[in-house]
């Protein structure tokens, strides 16, 4: 590796760190600042949180936007620690470009992967205010949530067994084994993009049940968060991924055993 490449490639390092840190101290200043708003209280023994709901004066555009982009930090923050090592290997692939071409294409790489996490994150929200409007009109779904809580956490436990969840991990840990091999001459400004699109997709996918475990249990909830950011991962990179994603499971379906027993009083 050459010196100009070398010291590229240590760029790239620094700002990725400096990103990751930038984004956790976002991701921690938001949900403090939603703490402090404190939450509903709702029957069934929990508490809403106002990520649903809009501010006084606030329209629902204007609220949507606002957790749009909350959302994207947070996403930056619990998803770039296995991304780097994709981003990596993708530098490496297409290395030959040169250093400011290889820049450009390893941001548009990185900006294609979070926008497909951008828009999952609107259709997180519209979801997330459709069942509170339902939470705070019907009494009996409202009682029900503990109960639905710890079956959403069960069935996203079971969801890292399948064979589905096997296929995607196994592209996000091969990241360029998944479709078509990227070169020095292959690659241009929208193949960069449409490589992150793909590499988006499958990680939306691969991770649709560790973020569903998140939506269910809170959002805002940083240990949650540093939970499933671990697992994520773990489950990417280390040896064996595969039957560390079914551990993973194993203490997740226990979980959720758990949260249905307290919440129907067992």
């Amino acid at each position: 590796m050459g010196v100009s490449m070398l010291t590229s490639q240590r760029a790239f390092l620094g700002v990725s760190v400096l990103l990751f840190a930038a984004s956790a101290a976002g991701t921690i200043v938001w949900c403090a600042s939603m703490s402090a708003m404190g939450a509903m209280p709702m029957p069934g023994g929990w508490t809403m949180s106002m990520a649903w709901m809009r501010m006084p004066g606030q329209t629902w555009p204007d609220a949507a936007g606002v957790f749009l982009g909350m959302w994207v930090v947070m996403m930056v923050a619990m998803m770039l620690p296995s991304l780097v090592p994709m981003l990596w290997r993708y530098r490496l692939a297409v290395g030959r470009v040169g250093e400011p071409r290889l820049s450009q294409l390893t941001a548009l790489v990185g900006a294609g992967y979070f926008f497909v996490w951008a828009v999952f994150g609107l259709a997180v929200f519209a979801l997330g205010v459709a069942l509170a409007a339902v939470e705070m009109q019907v009494e009996a779904f409202a009682r029900a949530v503990p109960v639905v809580t710890g079956v959403v956490v069960l069935i996203s436990g079971a969801l890292q067994f399948t064979s589905w969840k096997a296929r995607h991990l196994a592209c996000c840990r091969e990241a360029l084994g998944c479709g078509r091999m990227l070169s020095a001459s292959s690659a241009d400004a929208g193949a960069a993009w449409r490589y992150g699109l793909r590499l988006g997709l499958h990680c939306v996918h691969c991770c649709a049940g560790l973020t569903t475990i998140l939506l269910a249990i809170g959002v805002m909830d940083l240990r949650a968060m540093a939970v499933v950011t671990t697992a994520i991962t773990v489950e990417r990179l280390a040896p064996h991924g595969e039957r560390v994603a079914r551990v993973i499971g194993a203490v997740v379906v226990t979980a959720g055993v758990f949260l249905i027993g307290r919440a129907v009083g067992l």
